[in-house]
């Protein structure tokens, strides 16, 4: 029985854990596609929110961190791209 309940146990944080992870995906969804609105609001829990981020990142089983750093890349990378955009026209 102790097994069994383990068991249990493990596919709810497995779930409760895909759960937290859906709201960082439609986050980071809307922080590169959404309306603008929507792309701040974003972008402000992404790069500036330290305590909700860190709480969600860790209910998902994600570093939040190493999570921030890889978002912190594709970020310089679309302004570079945009700034290249700019100069351009």
């Amino acid at each position: 029985m102790t097994a069994c309940m383990l068991q249990n146990g493990e596919v709810e944080e497995t779930a409760v854990q895909k759960l937290w992870r859906a709201v960082i995906a439609s986050t980071v969804e809307e922080w590169v596609n959404g309306p603008l609105r929507k792309k701040r609001e974003a972008e402000q829990f992404l790069f500036n929110d330290s305590r909700d981020y860190r709480t969600v990142c860790f209910s998902a089983g994600i570093n939040p961190e190493n999570l921030r750093g890889r978002l912190e890349k594709i970020r310089a990378r679309q302004l570079a791209e945009a700034q290249a955009s700019a100069s351009r026209n």
